[in-house]
Order: structure tokens, then sequence, then C-alpha cells
């Protein structure tokens, strides 16, 4: 496997983006790597991404090319004569994740810049929140236009008819506490 790693910091960076000038821009590239992992690696893995601090938000573009990543099950069986899950194979011919200034990671694959999805936000504490959405494809756009009102007017009938159950059950747990005041649900 090969990987390729700069980091450029100062005017020349400036090129990247306007933050890389000062945070820096990291640029790397993996090409034909190959590697089995236990799921539990990646259960695992939380505990080390976890901060209580944001960090600093660096610019980076990861490039990943001709890529086969093996996952396989090693938790315990439930069942001894079972032959175990499958392993799973992730092959990656050509994937693009670029972070810009706004902390957010976009998935692009080979000559495809108009079509950026995001795949994590991670946010300053002063950029306020908001709800990055994937833009759909041309075909899709218009029909779902046509079905935002239908879907808003079947959200207002579902919170009503949860409202209505919530109060149902508030009733009811009031008048089972009516017979056992130390009833728990």
């Amino acid at each position: 496997p090969e990987v390729c790693l700069r980091l450029e910091v100062g005017p020349s960076a400036a090129v990247h983006s306007p933050l890389a000038v000062q945070n820096g821009f990291l640029h790397m590239l993996v090409h034909s790597y190959t590697a089995e992992f236990f799921m539990s690696f990646l259960t695992n893995l939380g505990p080390f991404l976890e901060d209580e601090i944001v960090p600093e938000v660096i610019p980076m573009e990861i490039e990943v090319v001709d890529a086969k990543i093996t996952l396989k099950d090693d938790s315990p069986r439930v069942y001894p004569t079972s032959p175990g899950p499958v392993p799973i194979t992730l092959a990656v011919d050509h994937v693009i994740v670029k972070r810009r200034d706004d902390g957010v990671f976009y998935l692009t694959g080979e000559g495809s810049p108009k079509q950026e999805k995001p795949v994590s936000v991670l946010q300053e504490e002063k950029a306020p929140a908001e709800c990055v959405l994937a833009a759909p494809a041309a075909g899709t756009r218009g029909l779902q236009l046509k079905e935002v009102p239908e879907l808003q007017r079947e959200l207002q009938t579902m919170k009503l008819a949860l409202a209505e159950a919530n109060m149902d059950k508030a009733r009811l747990l009031q008048e089972i506490r009516k017979y056992n005041p130390l009833f728990q649900l």
C-alpha cells in the first residue's frame, strides 16, 4: 500500500481555504490498501474519538483509491453449532473525503465534485446548529416537492394522534394510581 501525507500551513495553504492559512491543510492519499478488522475494533473506537472540547477544524482532503477492508464479527456465538457470521468486505474504487472550513465532512466519488454529500458534522461552538441535507437527484426533486404538503399534513395528523395517546396514557396512569399509589411505569 502507498500512503502519501502532506500538511501545508501558512500563506501557501490559502489556495485550499481561508482557514487553512491559520490551521493548515492536510492532504492524504491511500492507495492499494487491504486490511482485516474485527467488529470489536470498530465498537471500541468510541472512547478514543470522544473529547470534552471541540477540536480546531483543520481543512483536509483524504483520497482512498483501490482499497479493500474486511470486517469480521468476533462476538461470542449465540449457538455453538452455528457456522458464524460471514465477513463483510468493503471495496473502495475511488473515494474522496473533504473537510471544509465549516467542519463538515463531504464524501465524493471520482469526478463528481457537484454531488458532495455530508457524512458527519462537527461544528464549532460559535457556529449555529443546522441540519445539512443531501441534495436529491434531479429526477426525484420534483416528486419530493409535490409530496411535501401531503407529508406535512400526515405529520400533523400523527402529532395529533400522539398527543391524544399521551393524554390517554396520563389519564389511565392517574386512574391506576387511585387504586395503587405506588404503581410505577
